[in-house]
């Protein structure tokens, strides 16, 4: 009898992926804070966290008869987010406050779903030990 890891490990093994998905927008807002005319990033997360559980995929170009296909997940698109503050002259959307407890709050989030997908694989261990 195998064992399936869509059943075993839930949700939480598609959490992960978009959630470094997610910081990496956020971390490239918060960088881009003091520059002109840059607009705030986001993403729906549920929508892309349903996209990478569905296992959708896209093909990737070949510019060459030589080249290997390979193909990637499809885990939601960038989205510019509605400003919170102001325009304060310069055309950058960025409220620093808003992006850094997105960031904590996603970081919390991340860490507990790595949490629990780790006690799961201890689980499994001990399960194929017979323990």
């Amino acid at each position: 009898m195998g064992i399936s890891f869509n059943n075993a490990l839930g949700i939480h093994q598609h959490t992960v992926g978009v959630r470094g998905d997610r910081a990496e927008i956020i971390s490239t807002n918060i960088a881009q804070a003091n520059t002109p005319g840059y607009k705030s990033r986001g993403m729906d997360f549920s929508r892309a966290l349903q996209a990478a559980s569905s296992g959708a995929s896209i093909g990737l170009s070949r510019t060459d008869g030589r080249h290997i296909y390979a193909s990637t997940k499809v885990t939601g698109e960038k989205m510019y987010r509605t400003p919170t503050q102001p325009d304060t002259g310069d055309g950058n959307t960025v409220d620093v406050d808003l992006e850094r407890n997105l960031f904590m709050q996603n970081q919390l989030r991340y860490q507990a779903s790595l949490d629990f997908l780790g006690s799961k694989f201890k689980n499994l261990t001990k399960a194929i030990k017979g323990q």
